[in-house]
């Protein structure tokens, strides 16, 4: 049986071993094997890329996620057999693939596929495209968009890896947050509440994040 060294997807196994049904935590714990021992690329499709197309059948859509992870890492999948099963799958595989780039890409050799993500409207793939490795590698342009992109979308920045000190006295971010609640005023349009989150990390007088993840601004807790 595969048990992934890596404590964070250790900890993923486990908890899918204890939501899954007997039939399906079997299936998964024989899809990994097969993973680990056959990895790589072989013939036009490799069996454990089959194995990613059923997980949501197998473990049900609430797990599917989990199990892909989990089989991708087994696989030791590397940038192009990832960058090939995000082009090739569904939404569902795509979101797996993006959550899975920070246990199998130590570089960025994998941001196109985070920015393609960032370049639609589904908010499930936006969402799993601001996650830990976005954080690591997604130049300040980019990133800063892609933080706007959740405010226009309603995607929760909860979701934003790394977002107080990514955002922390980020005068460019603090401007675009700026025009962007004024355009809002303007057109007698609600803003969001996640932008003055947002914008009390990106003032120029924001100090770093706290214990608790508060940040201050001019000595007021934001």
């Amino acid at each position: 049986m595969n048990h992934p060294a890596e404590p964070g997807l250790a900890a993923l196994h486990a908890r899918l071993n204890t939501s899954l049904a007997p039939p399906a935590r079997a299936w998964l714990d024989q899809a990994l094997d097969e993973a680990a021992d056959h990895p790589g690329t072989h013939g036009p499709i490799s069996v454990w890329e089959l194995r990613i197309a059923e997980a949501g059948r197998r473990c049900g859509p609430e797990h599917a996620d989990a199990a892909r992870v989990l089989l991708l890492h087994a696989a030791r999948a590397d940038p192009d057999a990832l960058a090939r099963v995000y082009r090739q799958g569904t939404a569902a595989e795509r979101r797996a693939v993006l959550h899975a780039l920070p246990h199998l890409v130590p570089g960025p050799d994998a941001l196109p596929l985070v920015e393609d993500a960032l370049r639609t409207n589904d908010t499930r793939l936006v969402a799993a495209a601001l996650g830990p490795y976005a954080a690591r590698h997604l130049d300040a342009h980019t990133w800063r968009h892609a933080v706007l992109k959740c405010l226009f979308t309603g995607v929760p920045v909860d979701v934003v890896a790394d977002l107080a000190r990514r955002a922390h006295a980020d005068a460019e971010l603090a401007r675009m947050l700026g025009d962007y609640a004024r355009e809002r005023t303007a057109a007698d349009r609600p803003v969001p509440e996640d932008l003055h989150r947002v914008l009390a990390l990106a003032e120029p007088t924001a100090t770093p994040a706290g214990p608790c993840g508060t940040s201050r601004t001019s000595g007021k807790e934001s």
